[in-house]
């Protein structure tokens, strides 16, 4: 190899490796968060300070169309054929899917993000919202067919698993002490914002 060559060649080698440094920071860079669950510390005018479920502190700006619903626990037996519910299911046995939790969405809130997709509460934890099909009760539970518009599945639930539904709310119920679910993006500084929250009733601690 000529000199002329080498001198040429270094500056390229020296760029590609900075561009596949690079590519590399952006590949493992951590995925931005799109809910926090958690206990409300404080709220000073329009901005929400959050202890999560882990143990971090997080600022939210509220924004002026914050949309706000309560969560209210309600019996297993009010699940029933024709309801519209969203479960969060972990794999159980032989294939099957068991609930860690359901919500009954109500009326005005059917079709509300329907199918089934990958959800971080647990760990192989997934979210499906769908119409429930069959109801069969069992000895310590119930088994739900249910179907949504690309499949369906049977969804295990215990008769301790967590059932809750949503119920009007507003601003006022933001205040410390209230467990929250508070969906949240990044602004362009930087900083986050909330535009839906989710309180739980009475001390509740919302199961999803």
């Amino acid at each position: 190899m000529s000199v002329q060559r080498a001198t040429f060649t270094r500056p390229l080698i020296a760029v590609a490796m900075v561009a596949v440094s690079t590519y590399f920071a952006f590949a493992q860079k951590a995925p931005v968060p799109t809910r926090v669950r958690g206990t409300i510390e404080a709220v000073n005018g329009d901005t929400m300070q959050v202890k999560s479920r882990s143990g971090e502190d997080v600022k939210l700006s509220i924004a002026p169309d914050v949309k706000v619903s309560g969560i209210t626990k309600i019996s297993l037996a009010e699940i029933k054929p024709g309801s519209f519910i969203g479960a969060t299911t972990v794999p159980g046995p032989a294939g099957g899917q068991n609930a860690v939790e359901v919500h009954v969405f109500p009326e005005s809130m059917r079709g509300t993000g329907e199918g089934s997709r990958p959800y971080d509460l647990k760990p192989n934890s997934s979210m499906t919202n769908a119409t429930v099909a069959e109801s069969v009760v069992g000895n310590d539970g119930h088994t739900l067919l249910v179907k949504y518009k690309d499949g369906e599945k049977k969804v295990f639930v215990a008769d301790n698993t967590p059932v809750v539904t949503f119920v009007p709310s507003d601003k006022s119920e933001l205040k410390p002490g209230a467990k929250v679910i508070a969906f949240m993006q990044q602004l362009p500084d930087g900083s986050f914002e909330t535009n839906r929250v989710s309180v739980g009733r009475d001390g509740l601690t919302p199961p999803m």
